[in-house]
């Protein structure tokens, strides 16, 4: 088993690396979003939890993630969290039964920040991208997907996108292995991250 760690900015491309990798993967990948690990905010008055910072680390619950990451290695199945963005909370009666797979990769802005998780992690990749077009992915996604407005958007990204951007995300650079600038338009790096990890599979499959 390979357990791929892939982390970046919000609006970096983490997601269309991810998609690509496992298009060439198929069966062979399971993948965990970090956003499903949210703490359970249900014990906090709704007006409490719309202000929680998504993007500082103490919003992860790693203990979790990292317990269930464990589980998958040993071959056991996990019950992986539902997380609402709507009810900012954890879903008591639904969960995702994640299944043991050859590749398990892990994606997330900040799941370089945990070290008991990148001690996991067999490789570790940093999609990199330019800081305005990040911006206007961010913009697009919260705009288009999540129904919010301009300035609930740019009031976000200013008061704590960009700060924990610079304070945890950007910083969390430095324990990648590859880094792949242009996020998910560079195809070039996508294929030769393909390439490697076919390669690490065969040679965990000779010892």
């Amino acid at each position: 088993m390979l357990v791929i760690g892939i982390a970046g900015g919000s609006g970096s491309g983490k997601t269309t690396v991810v998609n690509e990798i496992t298009k060439k993967l198929k069966e062979r990948v399971v993948v965990i979003p970090q956003d499903s690990y949210y703490k359970d905010s249900s014990d906090v008055p709704m007006e409490e939890r719309l202000k929680i910072n998504y993007d500082h680390p103490d919003a992860i619950d790693f203990d979790l993630l990292c317990e269930q990451l464990k589980e998958l290695k040993k071959g056991r199945s996990v019950e992986q969290p539902v997380y609402s963005y709507i009810t900012c909370s954890r879903s008591k009666t639904e969960t995702v039964t994640v299944n043991p797979a050859e590749v398990i990769i892990i994606e997330g802005i900040l799941i370089f920040t945990c070290k008991k998780l990148r001690d996991q992690m067999d490789i570790k990749i940093y999609v990199d991208a330019d800081d305005d077009d990040r911006l206007l992915r961010v913009l697009s996604r919260d705009i288009l997907k999540k129904g919010r407005t301009l300035e609930t958007v740019m009031e976000r990204y200013q008061k704590t996108v960009k700060p924990m951007y610079l304070q945890f995300i950007e910083p969390s650079k430095r324990y990648a292995d590859i880094i792949v600038p242009q996020g998910g338009l560079n195809k070039v790096a996508i294929d030769m991250i393909s390439a490697t990890i076919e390669k690490s599979l065969r040679d965990k499959m000779k010892k």
